[in-house]
């Protein structure tokens, strides 16, 4: 790429090898930082509204953070192939560790959700500059070697959250599942400032910042991403709240395209989505994020209501997808390789959907290895299916466009994630309401399992709702596989090192 490459590729170099590792290891604990407090909260949930009251709105302190996560995440990917990616890292590790540091303070639920926001903000800047950085710092051909890591640190962060968080919150306070992150994130901002070294690009005027863009691109997703997590929970669909927050999102979604349309130097590019490749891969992990929310979210409350498992247990049935799925995306440079990277990824998610589709022919009520087995499946399908997706569309962009499009994969499968919430939970709420008849929904019903006050009519229904997800799931996975066919280019136009 001539100057604009990163002088971190040039590992040949004395030192160079040793220096690269020090980056690598402080990306692992930026991620980390990012990937915990997406779970660490869950289980302290009792302690905090104990400690703070708020009941009726502690859902926000994982909304908020995931909002604020998803909708800043094209406006760091623009500002890091503007400024480079250090200052934005750096900006964003302090902003991340000034915001758990308000958390670890606050006196009431409301200023606790606020501080979360603050902690999203700084938390989208740590996942989108990470996964790009991981591309600059290797080759195409070494690539999986640093998501594999990566991967292995979101892994362990699944199984490891809820578990850190409820013996801080039961055998120490609260307030430590933030100050935690103080003395983890300083040591991976002081190993980005001494061993990140940015290459002197070619002089250039002063950058122009699409300030106006960013705005508006801020507003508008968080305007419609709320009105998507709280439709149908904290006020109906059609209530006034409701249509308003879309209306509004809707409204700035234009007053974003003619902004952007505009701008010299855009937010969101229209390169994004004019490229087969891009938009493709977009798309495909759209349907990954909205995929993922069914054994995320519904499986633990399958386990505990159907097969009768304690918590422990529910938690290690869902937990095993995170075993196969780092192994897989290691093992799936030697796939694409033969085959590509479109076939791989379709390869994974054909069989992502197969597994899903299987779900709802397990037998009533089961043992427990069978949802198991199926979870450790799906792990290393969906594992075959995103870490060619990603390394793909990073190899098809010089280092100038990496953070853009980097960041347009991840806000997408983000953004799938927040609508699989909302609309997969509205398909098991239905199902229950249909099977149990009045306004029966998932919450009720496994707490009123869990009293044992509930009839086995309720485990049946409860069975019938999850089922119902997970065909929802394996839609939104031959979806995926359906784009890639049709969209993708066969094979992935990557740029030469």
């Amino acid at each position: 790429m001539g100057s604009t490459e990163p002088a971190t590729r040039q590992a040949a170099r004395p030192g160079a090898t040793d220096r690269r590792g020090a980056v690598v290891a402080a990306l692992m604990l930026a991620m980390a930082l990012a990937a915990l407090d997406s779970t660490i909260v869950s289980t302290a949930v009792p302690q905090i509204v104990g400690d703070l009251g708020g009941f009726s709105v502690f859902s926000w302190l994982f909304s908020g953070y995931l909002l604020a996560v998803t909708v800043t995440l094209p406006v760091y990917g623009k500002l890091s192939d503007t400024f480079g990616r250090k200052p934005v890292l750096v900006a964003g590790a302090v902003v991340f560790l000034v915001g758990s540091l308000l958390c670890a303070g606050a006196w009431n639920m409301g200023a606790l959700i606020a501080f979360r926001v603050v902690q999203g903000l700084g938390g989208g800047a740590l996942q989108g500059t990470v996964q790009t950085l991981a591309a600059d710092l290797y080759p195409l051909e070494q690539r999986p070697r640093i998501q594999a890591k990566l991967s292995t640190v979101w892994a362990v962060s699944a199984i490891a959250g809820p578990a850190l968080g409820g013996v801080l919150a039961a055998y120490a306070d609260w307030r430590w599942i933030f100050l935690v992150n103080l003395p983890i994130g300083s040591v991976a901002l002081w190993l980005i400032v001494r061993h990140l070294h940015e290459p002197e690009r070619a002089a250039r005027s002063r950058p122009r910042v699409d300030w106006a863009g960013a705005l508006a691109v801020f507003a508008c997703a968080g305007a419609l991403l709320t009105a998507v997590v709280q439709g149908g929970v904290a006020w109906p669909w059609l209530s006034a709240p409701s249509l308003a927050l879309f209306g509004t999102g809707l409204a700035l979604a234009a007053v974003v395209v003619v902004i952007e349309r505009r701008a010299a130097e855009p937010i969101l590019p229209g390169w994004v989505w004019r490229r087969r490749t891009i938009a493709a891969v977009n798309l495909a992990l759209g349907a990954l994020g909205l995929l993922m929310v069914a054994p995320a979210v519904f499986l633990p409350t399958y386990a505990q209501s159907v097969l009768g498992l304690a918590p422990v247990a529910a938690g290690f049935v869902l937990s095993v997808w995170t075993l196969s799925w780092p192994v897989s995306a290691a093992l799936s440079q030697h796939v694409y390789r033969r085959i590509g990277f479109r076939n791989t990824a379709m390869l994974g998610i054909g069989a992502a959907a197969l597994t899903l589709f299987a779900f709802p022919f397990l037998p009533y009520p089961g043992a427990a290895w069978q949802p198991t087995a199926l979870m450790l499946v799906l792990g290393a399908a969906l594992g075959l299916f995103q870490l060619p997706l990603i390394v793909g569309v990073q190899s098809t962009v010089g280092w100038s466009e990496r953070g853009t499009a980097t960041a347009s994969v991840l806000f997408c499968r983000q953004t799938g994630q927040t609508l699989g919430a909302s609309v997969f939970g509205a398909v098991a709420n239905g199902v229950l309401a249909a099977r149990l008849g009045g306004t029966s929904d998932l919450d009720s019903v496994t707490r009123a399992l869990s009293s044992g006050t509930a009839p086995e009519a309720t485990r049946r229904a409860i069975a019938d709702a999850v089922h119902a997800v997970y065909v929802g799931a394996g839609c939104a996975a031959a979806l995926a596989f359906t784009v890639l066919l049709v969209l993708a280019p066969r094979r992935f136009p990557v740029l030469k090192e």
